[in-house]
């Protein structure tokens, strides 16, 4: 019996860097806009560490507003600074780029499409960089019923499936002729897809590690479960034995917001099992 982990897995290096923000300002009087990342487990430790979460500015009185990995939008930056708290910027770099990029869009008077989710809250701050003018485009369908336009630009959420991307921007191609594409999708995303789809290939059960509410994670799950049996658990406590007795292989892959010592747990509780 054989446990795999995946080449690429686990955190990319927004996530690192937006928990390192954040931890270095574990003073009891910081939180952060919303969980950092999409991890209960990681909020939870930084909230024990002294980094709380609010949901609105309204929630602070003072100190430290941490603006999370996924980005926000223009006005959130004013109203902190309006309120006189102390603002810190742990925006994933790859979202600041497709934040930048659809303000871009708009300054060049092309219409806006960004490629994504439409509840995800990252989606939702790129959207408030194009000045609130973009269309968001989460299906071929919608694609396919966008309308032509003179001049268009589009942009896609960083954690997007670069397979989807793709099949949207194949039926966006004839809605312009002028378009400028902008694959904001980060390299991260696309090493951590192509290696779970090529590690699917070769066991029997892909175990996928990750929040439920982290896109990123969903979507390795959605891409393994095309080829092979695949389960999603956020924590080793979730893995049920029976779902691994008498298997030759088994794949493990995790989020790009899903800490080292999850995945380690996770496999020091396979390697148990089958020892038995």
């Amino acid at each position: 019996m054989q446990v795999i982990l995946a080449e690429h897995l686990g955190f990319c290096y927004g996530v690192k860097r937006a928990i390192k923000i954040a931890g270095e300002h574990a003073d009891g009087i910081s939180c952060t806009l919303g969980p950092i990342i999409h991890n209960p487990q990681v909020v939870e430790r930084l909230r024990a560490e002294g980094v709380g979460t609010v949901d609105n500015l309204s929630d602070m009185k003072e100190g430290t507003i941490i603006i999370r990995s996924h980005g926000v939008g223009p006005n959130v930056y004013a109203e902190a600074r309006a309120r006189g708290l102390t603002l810190v910027d742990a925006t994933c770099p790859h979202v600041k780029k497709a934040q930048q990029s659809a303000q871009k869009i708009v300054d060049e008077g092309r219409t806006v499409v960004i490629v994504g989710e439409k509840n995800h809250p990252e989606v939702k701050s790129i959207f408030e960089w194009s000045n609130q003018k973009a269309t968001i485009i989460e299906t071929v369908e919608e694609a396919a019923d966008f309308p032509e336009c003179k001049k268009l630009g589009v942009v896609s959420q960083t954690t997007f499936s670069g397979e989807r991307f793709n099949q949207i921007v194949t039926r966006l191609l004839d809605k312009s002729r002028d378009i400028k594409i902008l694959r904001t999708i980060c390299n991260a995303t696309d090493l951590r897809q192509s290696a779970t789809i090529n590690l699917a290939k070769k066991v029997e059960l892909m175990i996928v590690i990750g929040g439920r509410n982290s896109a990123n994670t969903t979507r390795l799950a959605q891409l393994s479960e095309k080829i092979c049996r695949t389960v999603h658990i956020e924590t080793a406590d979730e893995l049920k034995p029976e779902w691994l007795r008498e298997l030759k292989k088994i794949g493990i892959t995790a989020g790009a917001s899903t800490p080292d010592w999850i995945i380690r747990e996770v496999q020091r509780k396979c390697q148990m099992v089958l020892e038995t």
